[in-house]
């Protein structure tokens, strides 16, 4: 693993190989066991898109692992004023040891894998957020203590984080169902993928897709940038919502995640969300552990 692109890029057993990793840096962390891998790196983290977890979670990673972590918002970067995204790729390897960056376009990610010489991290592009499904991932495996025999079911917008949860919960050997409007179905790769494995459904009946689910996932209805489709969205998502009744049918130990922000009473009621709060905030602090696993396979010697 040279990156961390997206989800398809992975194989199953370097996810698990990633969350292993992640489990060994969170148990030490929480025993005081340092474990400075990265001391003397250096970060770029390339901001286009706004962040809660992402930055705090990978500047606090760097730190702990004697790293540094260097802010680069596009305001202030020549890339927000034009300069190609192959120059700053080739001028920033000469400083960095390893980029992570959060943006619109997929292409922007592969680029600068393709014409820099230093790993790259994906932190989210409106293809795929393959860190905050490593997160997921790894918080499944500890709250019900293995992947085999369980099912995932995701309800909402066919978005980036379909695309990442689909592809990376059927990797790791998971059965997977999907609930999206017809017009709101995840990237026609992940499809393929998602089809040739023999686990996987799509519906647009939410019921349906949830019925003996392990795992109940979803996202908000309007990611960044679709601000001005928020209404129309509204309308389209109506029923698209983990609630009392979609947890009836799942299984009697179902789990609730949520990559957050959480817009409650709408892709998910309050009342689920904070009956399942243990689970989600334990995957926002999973974000900290699996992306300093991430670093640490990409970027120590």
């Amino acid at each position: 693993m040279k990156h961390l692109l997206k989800m398809l890029d992975l194989s199953g057993e370097e996810i698990i190989d990633i969350l292993n990793l992640a489990d060994q840096l969170k148990y030490e962390l929480k025993h005081n066991i340092p474990h400075p891998h990265l001391k003397g790196k250096t970060l770029g983290m390339i901001f286009q898109k706004a962040s809660t977890r992402t930055r705090v979670s990978f500047e606090t990673g760097m730190y702990q692992l004697g790293g540094y972590p260097l802010f680069l918002s596009s305001s202030d970067l020549q890339i927000g004023r034009g300069e190609p995204v192959q120059d700053t790729a080739r001028v920033l390897s000469r400083y960095l040891d390893g980029i992570m960056i959060r943006t619109f376009e997929q292409k922007e990610v592969e680029d600068l894998a393709e014409y820099g010489s230093i790993p790259i991290i994906n932190g989210l592009t409106d293809f795929s957020h393959p860190c905050q499904v490593l997160a997921d991932l790894m918080t499944v495996r500890e709250f019900k203590g293995t992947f085999e025999g369980l099912k995932m079911c995701y309800i909402g917008d066919g978005n980036n984080m379909a695309n990442s949860l689909i592809t990376g919960f059927l990797k790791v050997g998971m059965t997977v169902s999907a609930a999206c409007p017809e017009n709101y179905r995840p990237d026609e790769k992940v499809m393929e993928f998602a089809n040739s494995t023999g686990r996987f459904t799509i519906t647009d009946k939410p019921l349906e897709a949830a019925a003996d689910a392990d795992v109940l996932i979803t996202d908000v209805w309007a990611s960044m940038g679709q601000e001005g489709e928020a209404e129309i969205r509204k309308a389209a998502f109506k029923g698209y919502q983990i609630n009392d009744e979609i947890m009836a049918v799942a299984n009697d130990k179902a789990m609730v995640l949520h990559c957050l922000p959480a817009h409650r009473e709408e892709e998910i009621t309050t009342k689920v969300f904070e009956e399942h709060a243990e689970e989600i905030f334990e995957e926002a602090e999973n974000r900290l552990h699996a992306q300093k696993a991430v670093m640490v396979k990409l970027m120590a010697d």
